[in-house]
């Protein structure tokens, strides 16, 4: 015999609605207010800051030549980092998602160690081995070779933090895609460079986006390891984030400001393009 009563269930989902109903709305106020304080109020500080002033002082500070060096320097050296990591990300993502080999465990763990690493001791490494007192320090001092406190020192701290950006985008979804189109058309007759362009490249393209997008903005903000390796040289070694340092320890607060704007303006148009590249990504997938 059936002992329930029939009210129950009706009352129990009610309950069930209306408590989620509580718990979504409180949890979407709690998201808000985060991202209002963490977030919205950093940004709008950044940009008071930067034209307390007024504009001509905030124009005056991003064109002093400082400032100029500085950006110069960020962007050569995401102009170097980027593609070599990209090169690196699609050839380790390659071999990781299509090919079965003795330490594939070991060089996934390899790609993914500068997310477990600080940037600090990934500088203090280059210095260690390059620097005047390092294990190849002499060698190069001895054939007039700069590394540490130069560009090149730069460009290696940033390669370090920067490189699992794209290999970690793609393998993932390399693997998620499988290999049946590349073995179809190279089946028919298709090159190996032929199908990564007809075949691959077409189906990894948002998530290759994607990652380059990642690993130009961790390029052009990284502080930690390029601190170590740069000396801090005015019109040298300065990237972005290190004028800013040296600015608003100086006391030029609009300098500094103006500086962090053009960074917070770059992690703006990072997010955007990202929403539209993990959109894109997904549509893909869905198709």
């Amino acid at each position: 015999m059936n002992t329930i009563s029939p009210v129950m269930p009706s009352r129990t989902k009610s309950l069930t609605i209306g408590d989620a109903d509580w718990v979504r709305y409180a949890l979407v106020v709690l998201t808000l207010a985060i991202i209002g304080v963490f977030l919205i109020l950093p940004l709008a500080t950044v940009l008071i800051e930067a034209f307390a002033k007024g504009w001509t002082a905030y124009a005056s500070s991003l064109t002093h030549p400082d400032t100029v060096a500085a950006i110069k320097l960020t962007l050569l050296t995401a102009a170097i980092t980027v593609p070599l990591t990209t090169v690196f990300g699609v050839s380790a993502a390659w071999a990781i998602a299509r090919f079965e080999f003795r330490g594939k465990s070991l060089l996934i763990t390899l790609i993914d160690l500068p997310f477990s690493v600080s940037p600090v001791i990934a500088g203090l490494i280059y210095v260690l081995i390059f620097g005047a007192q390092g294990w190849f320090g002499s060698w190069f001092s001895d054939h007039d070779i700069k590394i540490i406190f130069a560009v090149p020192g730069i460009v290696l701290a940033t390669l370090f933090v920067t490189f699992p950006f794209v290999a970690r985008e793609l393998i993932p979804l390399m693997q998620e895609i499988g290999h049946e189109e590349e073995e179809a058309a190279l089946s028919l007759g298709a090159s190996g460079w032929q199908t990564f362009f007809k075949i691959t490249l077409p189906n990894i393209k948002w998530g290759l986006l994607y990652g380059v997008l990642l690993c130009n903005a961790r390029a052009m903000g990284e502080f930690g390891a390029v601190s170590v390796v740069s000396g801090h040289i005015r019109g040298l070694t300065n990237t972005l984030p290190l004028h800013i340092e040296v600015s608003y320890n100086e006391y030029d607060f609009v300098g500094a400001f103006a500086s962090a704007s053009l960074l917070a303006g770059l992690a703006v148009v990072t997010l955007v393009v990202k929403t539209f590249l993990e959109w894109k990504q997904k549509q893909d997938l869905k198709a």
